[in-house]
């Protein structure tokens, strides 16, 4: 059965994460990704170790960082230098034969290549061109780097980020990058679907900054609405309360209190029952009012008890909670391992997308390449380089 993408070709010339995201859900929905990759030197995150996966009898030759390994399954390297004449030819030539281009240089950094939208457009009218860049095509920042940590700091995230008594705090990842990678690869799919109607390219903007400020979600309206910019406070949710981890008699526990009912169900198994008809916790919106008064003799009654123990109370009262793993742990669940979601393509380990549509499978992946392991064989078959030519470009530095 023939995947999503399967008759979609991209040209990937972005490196570190962002992009490399992007296009690594592109080849799992089974587009072929051609990464581009500078010869020698390859995606900065091939050397961005420990921990290193090693291919056994491999050596240092065959050491690569796990970074790199979760961005680029199902691609194809080939390793073309684009700061050489004949290395940004080559470009063109693949560029016209593709549906779509991911890059991730700052503003107009292609251009001097001769591998910006403009001059690609002109050899493939009908190629959606995808630029990745930390604040957009234009605007006063435009010209400047970006880099996950720094729009984490800009856009606010750190502000809320953390205890309210502490120091402002990152995300444990790099999450603006992956969700800048996301949002790049429905702009692509809809812009695929627009060609369908018009039969005409179109050249996509996506800025990390952009994509950060639309992602801080309901704290940016708690602003935009009050006025006031919401501050830290840990582990607690904003807006929902009780939402939050709870200390038991041997470890922690998260409890998730959504709405008015499961609030009712808690505060009965807790003693404290009389709490849903109290006007000050009846509804979320008064919890949030007077969480300082809620919170603690819930808190106290969690003590009470194990962890275990409140696991299949709360079960049983239909209380949505879970456990504060380890990533160790969270690949450990049952829910994990029913998944498949780590698994190994050809010996190298693999979280699984969680992209699952029925009617295009996501068998047959294929794991990270190696350095260049593509070049020769895109390069004859897409634009039938002969082996001789191939080989002078080699020896003159062009090819990896």
């Amino acid at each position: 059965m023939a995947k999503a993408l399967s008759d979609v070709r991209v040209l990937d010339l972005s490196r570190v994460l962002a992009g490399p995201w992007a296009t690594q859900m592109l080849g799992d929905l089974g587009a072929e990704i051609l990464k581009i990759e500078k010869p020698g030197v390859g995606d900065d995150t091939r050397g961005w170790g420990p921990p290193w996966f090693e291919e056994q009898g491999g050596g240092d030759a065959a050491r690569t960082a796990g970074y790199y390994l979760a961005a680029n399954r199902n691609k194809k390297s080939v390793a073309i230098d684009i700061a050489r004449p004949e290395g940004q030819a080559l470009i063109r030539d693949l560029a016209a034969q593709s549906d779509i281009v991911v890059e991730n240089f700052k503003r107009g950094g292609l251009a001097r290549y001769g591998l910006d939208y403009p001059r690609l457009k002109a050899v493939n009218p009908k190629l959606i061109y995808c630029s990745i860049t930390g604040f957009g095509q234009d605007g006063p920042d435009a010209d400047k780097p970006g880099y996950d940590l720094m729009i984490q700091a800009m856009s606010g995230f750190m502000s809320i980020t953390g205890n309210a008594e502490g120091p402002p705090r990152r995300m444990g990842v790099a999450m603006v990058d992956l969700t800048t990678g996301m949002n790049a690869a429905a702009a692509i799919l809809a812009a695929l679907y627009q060609r369908e109607r018009t039969g005409e390219g179109q050249h996509i903007d996506i800025a990390l900054f952009d994509v950060a400020l639309s992602s801080l979600g309901n704290q940016a309206l708690n602003y935009l609405v009050s006025g006031k910019a919401p501050g830290r406070t840990g582990n607690a949710h904003p807006n929902v309360v009780p939402y939050q981890p709870f200390e038991t008699a041997d470890g922690w526990i998260i409890v998730a209190v959504g709405n008015d009912n499961q609030f009712a169900r808690f505060a009965e198994l807790l003693g404290h029952g009389a709490m849903a008809e109290d006007e000050r916790y009846r509804t979320n919106g008064a919890r949030a009012e007077h969480r300082d008064t809620l919170i603690p003799p819930l808190a106290d009654a969690m003590k009470a008890r194990t962890t275990a123990e409140w696991t299949e109370a709360l079960i049983a009262a239909h209380v949505p909670h879970g456990p504060i793993n380890t990533i160790e742990e969270a690949f450990a669940e049952p829910q994990a391992i029913h998944r498949g979601l780590s698994h190994e393509i050809d010996g190298m380990p693999q979280v699984a997308s969680p992209l699952r549509l029925a009617a295009s499978p996501m068998d047959g992946a294929t794991p990270p390449p190696a350095l260049g392991q593509d070049t020769d064989a895109v390069l004859a078959e897409r634009l039938g380089l002969s082996a001789e030519r191939r080989r002078a470009l080699r020896d003159d530095g062009v090819l990896g």
